[in-house]
């Protein structure tokens, strides 16, 4: 395959990845953007194969249908609610697969370079085992954390800024050291030695993250495994996958800055580890008044009487797997007249875009599903906010106690609306383990029980 073939196919995968990422930014167009970056993807793999797999294409071929296959079966068996562990366990993936393309490609014998050349082709493997190896480690420990296998709590190791800090200065020091080794033995030692500490710093930096700001971490790693799929391009001088790598890399760094905001964090934070635990805990607040609950019955006469009503979903939603309950509700309530409209609070579930997809997998229209920045002032007029499994992402504390973990974080303010229903298994605090004094306010209502099984019966009864 002639060169300039080569560079036009990469050129057109490099802008069909583009315009995917365009079409990812709304619900609308987000099946042509999945579509766009499929067919991307397609023509990069071929044009890559044909132009430089000269041989053993039968490992090739078998490899890559065991891969797909592997993938296929996954696809189908993950539930909606696993997808925020699966997307981390993807990127962990994407880090193991740059550290070991990183030691094949320095310890290939037919890649040899001198003088400057040498030194820019060390310093390339170099970071890119080093962003690969803290991508998947941190990517495990995410996964770890979001399925339930790892407790969501911080791990607050003492010192534990001195730790990371010495972590870094001795990759920076180890890489000094590589660049300049005298034989190829000890440079192996050196990789080998920068690659665990890389390794022990990606579990340490995710470790020390609280539970409640996981979502924004798994942007941070889609970052991370972007850049260590572009520091994989330098070291194998493709350009499409420098341009792809850069393309995630900004693309996730972009959307953790945007999270961050939402959430009143600082990105520095994010990068440093340690994120979202600056805040003591809320345990000494005293959550003072009685819970008063609902039936089914009296929900139903409640939303019948309204004109208008938000719908707050959570991660409760996800487990219960409600969506399509409460999509069947809003079909009712709209055919009845009631203005119906949904919250989505950024880090609602555990992952960007949870809750989105969520409910578009339910079929419930675009143009009445908003951010929280769009409907927040619109609560006092609100005659019934149904909060579906959301706890943090509505909890008052946010804004009352400066000593909480979730202190300063923007929050759904159902409270302000006339009547509030909370649908939860039970009075549990939230992903960040601090309680909620939205199910004593004297305008809430809690009605308690399995979502999807409330909800059904709610839909019966409307």
């Amino acid at each position: 395959m002639s060169p300039s073939l080569i560079t036009v196919s990469y050129l057109g995968a490099a802008a069909l990845f583009i315009l995917a990422l365009g079409g990812l930014s709304s619900n609308v167009t987000a099946r042509r953007g999945n579509l766009f970056g499929i067919i991307g993807m397609t023509i990069a793999v071929l044009v890559t194969i044909a132009a430089f797999v000269t041989q053993h294409h039968e490992v090739l071929v078998a490899i890559m249908i065991a891969g797909g296959v592997i993938g296929f079966i996954l696809s189908r068996r993950v539930q909606m609610t696993q997808m925020p562990e699966l997307v981390a366990i993807l990127h962990s993936l994407v880090g193991l697969a740059a550290v070991l393309v990183g030691f094949a490609n320095f310890m290939d014998p037919s890649i040899q370079y001198t003088g400057v050349e040498k030194t820019i082709h060390e310093i390339e493997i170099y970071i890119g085992i080093a962003i690969g190896a803290l991508t998947f480690t941190g990517s495990v420990i995410a996964y770890g954390k979001l399925s339930g296998m790892i407790g969501g709590q911080p791990m607050l190791l003492p010192a534990r800024h001195w730790l990371n800090l010495a972590l870094f200065i001795a990759v920076i020091v180890i890489a000094v050291k590589f660049v300049g080794a005298a034989d190829h033995g000890q440079a192996t030692i050196l990789l080998l030695a920068m690659t665990v500490i890389a390794l022990l710093f990606g579990i340490h930096m995710v470790a020390a993250i609280g539970g409640a700001d996981m979502p924004v971490v798994i942007s941070m790693l889609n970052s991370y495994s972007g850049w260590a799929a572009a520091a994989t391009g330098f070291m194998l001088s493709n350009d499409l996958l420098i341009v792809t790598g850069a393309l995630v890399g900004s693309s996730g760094a972009i959307l953790s800055y945007i999270m961050c905001r939402a959430m009143n964090r600082h990105f520095v934070s994010v990068i440093a580890g340690g994120f979202g635990t600056s805040g003591g805990s809320s345990a000494g607040v005293s959550i003072e008044g009685e819970v008063q609950t609902i039936d089914i019955p009296a929900m139903a006469e409640l939303l019948n009487n309204a004109k208008q009503v938000m719908v707050v979903p959570g991660y409760g939603m996800a487990t219960a797997q409600a969506q399509h309950a409460i999509a069947d509700i809003t079909k009712t309530l709209i055919k009845k007249g009631i203005n119906v409209r949904f919250g989505i609070h950024p880090v609602a579930g555990r992952m960007p875009g949870h809750m989105n997809v969520l409910l578009a997998e339910a079929k419930v229209p675009y143009d009445i599903v908003f951010e929280m920045d769009e409907i927040n002032d619109d609560f006092p007029d609100i005659d019934v906010s149904i909060v579906v499994g959301a706890n943090d992402t509505v909890n008052p504390l946010a804004q009352e106690d400066v000593d909480s973990p979730i202190a300063g974080m923007p929050v759904l303010e159902v409270w302000k609306g006339h009547t509030t229903v909370v649908l939860k298994r039970g009075m549990a605090a939230g992903y960040a383990g601090v309680d909620n004094p939205l199910f004593v306010k004297d305008n809430t209502r809690m009605l308690f029980g399995d979502a999807k099984e409330s909800l059904d019966a709610l839909a019966q009864a409307l």
